[in-house]
């Protein structure tokens, strides 16, 4: 596959069991069998779905040896399915110092990036976790760079920017989003695509757990804003095809999806078509002048 070709996706959406990661992983097993047949070539799934969404619990009853086998089981899935798998689990370790992690691995099942959710939304998450503070990777895989961000991380628009400025296509974003909130997924999720030229995969549970229900609505939403698939509230295996941005190799101030030129980490650079292309016509030099001379 080269960077001019599209690469389908297929996002999983379905209700875990709680600290049953066996029959969470058979769900995921045949969801990638599924992708596979649909001829998708990655398979995002939510987030904590192989241990099931329920923080306190995970904290105090998930041994570091479950977690440690449960991404082993990962990577078999994605070798045996032939697919790559964009999956959430707590991090390894002691549970004391565990964050919310999402994994890349490929279709030959090696673990290509792990990223630690970095805003934890609410008492239970903070209660039971530790917020990363390391910059999310982008991975190049097919011809796409993809990048990683979980759940609460993409309300915040500084996690998307940064990932569109290192050049991602797809950000990945594994997501338990429980009670009803439509605008998340009607409004934020659309607005972090278009504001950065990316596509963006948001994969949500569905149905009730742990006293917490889910009303799915996972979505891609594609560079323009627009809704490329999109979910309702039962559960379901969405596919979409995710085209490469046309820009070169990621560099500071690269140019959004509708440009070839630069500047976007000084003055405007001079448009070339009247439509607006907000990476391109970013001015990050003076927006960190702004921050430097606030008054605190």
């Amino acid at each position: 596959m080269t960077h001019n070709e599209t690469m389908r996706i297929a996002l999983l959406q379905d209700t875990a069991s709680v600290l049953d990661a066996a029959s969470n992983l058979a769900v995921i097993g045949d969801a990638a069998r599924r992708a596979r047949e649909g001829g998708a070539r990655l398979l995002v799934t939510p987030e904590l779905f192989v241990h099931g969404y329920a923080p306190q619990r995970l904290r105090a009853e998930l041994e570091p040896s479950a977690v440690e086998s449960a991404l082993q089981r990962l990577g078999e899935i994605a070798r045996a399915s032939g697919i790559a798998l964009i999956g959430s689990l707590p991090s390894p370790g002691d549970a004391a110092a565990r964050g919310i992690d999402a994994v890349h691995i490929d279709a030959d099942g090696a673990l290509r990036a792990r990223y630690t959710k970095t805003h934890l939304f609410g008492p239970d998450e903070r209660a039971a976790f530790v917020a990363g503070d390391r910059r999310p990777p982008v991975v190049e895989a097919e011809g796409l760079r993809i990048g990683m961000l979980i759940c609460y991380d993409v309300e915040f628009p500084e996690c998307a920017r940064q990932l569109a400025l290192e050049g991602a296509d797809l950000i990945a974003v594994p997501t338990a989003l429980a009670g009803d909130f439509p605008q998340i997924t009607s409004l934020i999720v659309p607005t972090r695509a278009l504001e950065n030229g990316v596509s963006i995969a948001y994969a949500n549970h569905t149905g009730s757990s742990d006293g917490l229900h889910f009303h799915g609505r996972s979505l891609v939403a594609g560079p323009e804003g627009r809704a490329l698939a999109s979910a309702g509230e039962g559960a379901e295996l969405l596919f979409a095809d995710i085209s490469p941005r046309p820009h070169p190799a990621a560099a500071p101030g690269i140019p959004g999806p509708q440009t070839s030129g630069s500047g976007g980490d000084g003055a405007p650079a001079q448009a070339d078509e009247d439509t607006p292309d907000y990476l391109r016509d970013r001015r990050g030099a003076l927006y960190r002048d702004w921050q430097a001379t606030m008054k605190h």
